[in-house]
């Protein structure tokens, strides 16, 4: 087959990494891809959201499959796209339709399916800019921590979790009045704040059926202990050591099952993954969002994590025969570690020169934010590497990430020194 994979990031560069270990894959593109992709698949210079140029790029190099990254596409309705067009819509795209990545899209969207269809998540209410001062009488409703999320997207930055009464009407203000997230939040999400200890499930479904996925948790903060800013992830580990049968057993019946019955009882065409971000309270799974798409850098250890040919997985959810395929899981541990740039996620360069990836061994190095210039690899993101390894146990898998980690170099590169360290 010849395969055409949306994305630029340390996500795609692992679908990539396994794709093309498939017999069933001749040839794979990568759009618009990194240094990482470009060494093993062909990179093109098309935009992920650009569907005509996609289209154009599909019927000329006739592109069998479409497997879709990022949630910026999905949300813009790309399998959709696809489906309405009479030249292009026999290619299966893997990625849910624009219905159903509103699951992402649209916080309020995912709260108002989470409780039609009874699936465990915390109690909320929206505002928009005419109601802020009806939003900012709710939060005096409810216990500090104050939860607010921007209803748009906002790559992974757009909730906030504040201490002070006052400073999350403040912060409510900022969000609705003076958009502080953009049209993102144009609407914001409010709602009671759940402890406990947070972890990601994944689940591909073609429809009707589902697999789960290996389990991981990601670290977002920047700092280490888990201090300051919210990034994109910094580091991610697979299995969760604290996710026994009984904890899984309740993710499935009460949270993964009815939520892909709810997709079929609302009609919404979905075949692609579902992120579940849960948070295990005193043993109860409760969901806090959805998305549409796998997580980054949890992808940098669930895919490793799959013996099962991921084109034929892929096959199935576009055939609706994901029913028919036995998945078959590592039972290793695997960790990954994400190299930034210095400054991220606030201002950071680009353009740094990078050395060290060749002397890395026993250890997967994934590209998340780089490109190739004059030979050389340079930095092309605040994300700018993950050092995924493997290891019996989780602290055995981490000690050779940050081995490896030590024989790379780039301008002002910063990682975390602490993942697992919670989980010891």
């Amino acid at each position: 087959m010849t395969i055409l994979l949306l994305g630029s990031g340390g996500r795609e560069h692992a679908f990539a990494w396994k794709m093309i270990q498939s017999p069933l894959c001749d040839t794979l593109f990568v759009a618009p891809g990194n240094a990482g992709t470009a060494a093993i698949a062909n990179n093109i210079n098309i935009n992920p959201t650009d569907f005509p140029a996609i289209k154009d790029f599909v019927l000329k190099e006739k592109v069998e499959m479409v497997v879709v990254g990022p949630e910026d596409p999905l949300v813009k309705g790309i399998y959709d796209f696809f489906l309405n067009d009479a030249d292009i819509k026999h290619i299966p795209v893997i990625g849910p339709s624009t219905v159903g990545a509103q699951l992402e899209g649209s916080k309020e969207f995912a709260k108002e399916f989470l409780f039609r269809h009874n699936i465990p998540t915390a109690a909320y209410d929206s505002f928009t800019a005419e109601t802020v001062e009806q939003g900012c009488q709710f939060l005096e409703t409810l216990q500090p921590p104050y939860v607010l999320k921007a209803d748009g997207l906002a790559a992974g930055k757009g909730v906030l979790i504040i201490q002070d009464l006052a400073e999350a009407k403040e912060e409510l203000r900022n969000m609705l009045v003076h958009q502080k997230f953009g049209t993102a939040s144009a609407k914001v999400v409010i709602e009671e704040f759940l402890d406990g200890i947070e972890l990601s499930c994944f689940v591909l479904t073609d429809g009707k059926s589902y697999k789960i996925l290996p389990t991981a948790k990601d670290y977002k903060r920047i700092g280490e202990g888990d201090t300051g800013l919210n990034t994109g992830g910094m580091g991610a580990v697979s299995p969760v050591p604290y996710v026994d049968a009984v904890l899984m057993e309740k993710i499935e019946t009460r949270i993964v099952k009815p939520t892909i019955d709810g997709l079929q009882k609302d009609g919404i065409p979905y075949k692609g993954f579902v992120f579940i971000g849960l948070i295990n309270v005193k043993g109860e799974p409760i969901v806090i969002e959805y998305n549409v798409r796998m997580g980054d850098p949890e992808t940098e250890v669930v895919i490793p994590r799959l013996k099962t040919d991921l084109v034929e997985l892929f096959l199935a959810v576009a055939n609706e025969k994901l029913d028919q395929i036995a998945l078959e899981v590592d039972e290793r541990s695997a960790t990954t570690i994400m190299v930034v740039s210095g400054g991220y996620p606030e201002e950071f360069e680009k353009g740094k020169v990078i050395t060290g990836i060749e002397n890395i061994t026993d250890s997967i190095v994934f590209h998340a934010g780089t490109k190739l210039e004059n030979n050389q690899v340079l930095s092309n993101g605040g994300r700018v590497l993950t050092v995924t390894s493997y290891g019996d146990n989780f602290e055995e898998a981490i000690k050779k990430s940050y081995q490896n980690i030590a024989k790379l170099q780039f301008d002002k590169m910063y990682f975390r020194k602490d993942i697992g360290n919670d989980l010891k």
